[in-house]
């Protein structure tokens, strides 16, 4: 009998590093944390894109909550948890900051 050979072969595409939409900057922002509008707690921005943030609060967070963050300077932007861990969390803006808007909170809470 024969030995037959099998070739195979495979393609393969990267894994995906970055999925965020936007390039975030690593911040530090005192800002207020709330829900229905009305500001409950203090908590720390530690990164910041012109679309999300993520958080650090005293507050537990869940997954697909609504929020409202009182930023510094600019005032209340809705927001919905799209990961929590403890009591950090990863946050999409309703409504984009505007760029200069974001680029002065940059400057200010840079790290």
């Amino acid at each position: 009998m024969e030995a037959r050979q099998t070739n195979i072969s495979a393609e393969y595409e990267p894994a995906v590093v970055n999925r965020r939409r936007a390039p975030r900057a690593p911040v530090s922002l005192d800002a207020k944390l709330g829900r229905g509008g009305l500001d409950r707690t203090l908590c720390r921005i530690v990164d910041l894109s012109r679309e999300g943030a993520r958080i650090r609060s005293y507050s537990a967070l869940r997954k697909d909550m609504m929020i409202w963050l009182t930023l510094p300077g600019v005032g209340q932007v809705a927001a919905t948890v799209k990961w929590a861990d403890d009591f950090e969390a990863g946050c999409l803006f309703r409504e984009p900051l505007a760029e200069h808007i974001y680029d002065i909170m940059v400057e200010v809470g840079g790290v």
